[in-house]
């Protein structure tokens, strides 16, 4: 199989070798090493184009191509760690899909909103509308992801109403504007493009956002509502 389209023959050394020198080794032969006696002098004939087998990749070219992939690779693996899924054997619908999420929330490609119903430690019935990008910057999700911890409403969430004791709390974050006071019901306003999300179930979630109620065995009712984010410039 040849080398893959558009590759170059610097790419394809990389690849193929650890280091420069192995790559000059790769290109000597028994017969340089019978003549010249001297595996260093060999090298530095392969080096200046004097001796070889294959392509001429100056040693300047491939360090920097070979740092320029580890660079990347290390930038692969620091997004990895960042993502608090990463790694974690998800069961339950809603935290595979809060993980299918994360990446998105965390760069701001989308912005969801969680809604979760159940019943918190107490065994008071809670609901709210969670900022899930917001919640990213501020908490450690591990622990929801683990299984360590449930996710659920905060009174300083977007929104959050205990149905026993019926305190109703609405907050604005850094990325929605809450509408409390619309006769329709709650609507969320994204500030980077000014979109109205509206949660109604009977209404259209709005433009560029979408609804997804979610089957899970770990809450009474949750829903995703997602926002493509479309900044004006």
């Amino acid at each position: 199989m040849g080398p893959e389209e558009g590759s170059t023959p610097v790419d394809n050394v990389v690849t193929q070798f650890s280091t420069y020198e192995d790559f000059l080794d790769s290109q000597i032969t028994t017969v340089d090493l019978y003549y010249l006696e001297d595996e260093g002098l060999a090298r530095q004939l392969v080096e200046l184009g004097y001796r070889g087998t294959g392509e001429v990749v100056k040693r300047e070219d491939f360090e920097a191509r070979k740092a320029a992939i580890e660079t990347a690779r290390l930038a692969e693996r620091t997004q990895k760690k960042t993502l608090a899924s990463a790694g974690e054997d998800l069961q339950d619908n809603f935290l595979k899909a809060l993980a299918v999420r994360e990446g998105d929330n965390r760069s701001g490609k989308v912005s969801s909103v969680i809604f979760i119903r159940d019943r918190n430690s107490h065994g008071q019935e809670v609901s709210g509308y969670i900022d899930y990008a917001h919640r990213l910057k501020v908490e450690d999700f591990e622990v929801y992801f683990s299984g360590k911890k449930r996710l659920l409403p905060k009174p300083t969430d977007m929104s959050f109403y205990n149905w026993d004791s019926h305190v109703a709390v609405w907050n604005s974050t850094p990325n929605y504007q809450v509408i409390a006071d619309n006769p329709e019901g709650l609507l969320f306003k994204y500030k980077r493009d000014r979109k109205i999300l509206n949660v109604d179930p009977k209404a259209q979630p709005g433009d560029s956002s979408t609804r997804t109620p979610i089957r899970t065995d770990l809450y009474m009712q949750t829903v995703i509502f997602d926002h493509v984010s479309r900044r004006k410039t």
